[in-house]
């Protein structure tokens, strides 16, 4: 499978938004989610702990074998190295992302939203990071904003996902958010979670506006890209509030007219702001975009 069909089977929205990409940084993108979704999937389809812990000391090997240029076999490796060799993709990026899963792997419990919002940095936030590379921004303020929009989806997949995590034994909504810790095996029950993830979405909000001030370092049509996948899945977080926040409602998924109707909204939105880069992205700095790390302490495995 290659890395356009892997995006086209995990993710609807993420692959509407890489077709919208020129070619060039579509090619990037789509090598990136491969690589991404493909270590995720070897976590997630560990049968035991012991292969899970297997899988993310294979990973972590194969990021290193990418970076000392030594030979990877996979396909995913294959794609990663092909992006770190055209965009100077730093090291600490993908491997905050396998730190990430090595709090799946432990069993991480979450009691605060600051180990919240390290976790969803770590597993999303630098996916942002990375993407700056991808599609070329040569501003380095642009990097937080990024970070924040990563972060922002990752809240709102936590959200709509709340059921199907704790099937799995997994709960993300931070203890504090909670009036008690539900005990493992017992059924989820609404009254204990809505209040939480309402938080989880009102949280989300506060990172989706800090990401979209990242979009002026973005040329047009990328710009347009990203904003449609934002709009995509914040208006997922729009559609669990207006259910009520329970997650007994299902899992939400937007239609493809909603989603037609928000890239067309982005495209009106982006002419609207003017069809050339904006002056920030014109700016090319001598140098790759430094390593970025967030506002609060990141504590890597």
């Amino acid at each position: 499978m290659n890395e356009r069909e892997v995006i086209r089977r995990h993710s609807k929205s993420f692959a509407l938004a890489a077709r919208l990409l020129p070619p060039i940084e579509r090619q990037r993108a789509e090598a990136l989610y491969a690589w991404c979704r493909t270590a995720d999937d070897q976590i997630d389809q560990a049968l035991e702990p012991a292969a899970a812990v297997a899988a993310l000391a294979e990973l972590r090997r194969e990021v290193e074998d990418v970076y000392a240029g030594r030979p990877v076999s996979t396909p995913a490796a294959v794609a990663l190295r092909r992006v770190v060799e055209t965009c100077s993709l730093p090291r600490e990026y993908p491997l905050e992302m396998l730190a990430g899963f090595a709090m799946d792997v432990a069993g991480t419990r979450y009691v605060t939203e600051a180990d919240l919002l390290l976790y969803c940095y770590r597993v999303a936030g630098v996916v942002g990071l990375m993407m700056c590379h991808a599609l070329g921004v040569t501003e380095e303020e642009a990097l937080p904003h990024a970070a924040d929009l990563g972060i922002a989806m990752q809240l709102t997949n936590i959200a709509r996902d709340v059921a199907d995590d704790w099937a799995r034994g997994r709960l993300y909504l931070p203890a504090t958010w909670l009036a008690r810790s539900p005990t493992p095996g017992e059924p989820l029950q609404d009254e204990l979670l809505v209040p939480a993830v309402r938080q989880c979405l009102a949280l989300a909000e506060r990172y989706y506006r800090s990401g979209e001030l990242g979009f002026q370092y973005l040329t047009p049509r990328c710009r347009f890209s990203v904003r449609v996948a934002a709009r995509v899945y914040q208006a997922i977080g729009w559609q669990i509030a207006a259910r009520g926040y329970r997650p007994s409602a299902g899992r939400a998924v937007l239609s493809q007219p909603r989603k037609w109707l928000f890239l067309v909204r982005a495209m009106i939105q982006t002419l609207w702001e003017g069809l050339t880069p904006s002056r920030l992205a014109r700016r090319r700095r001598l140098h790759p975009l430094p390593v970025y790390s967030p506002n609060f302490e990141v504590q890597h495995a």
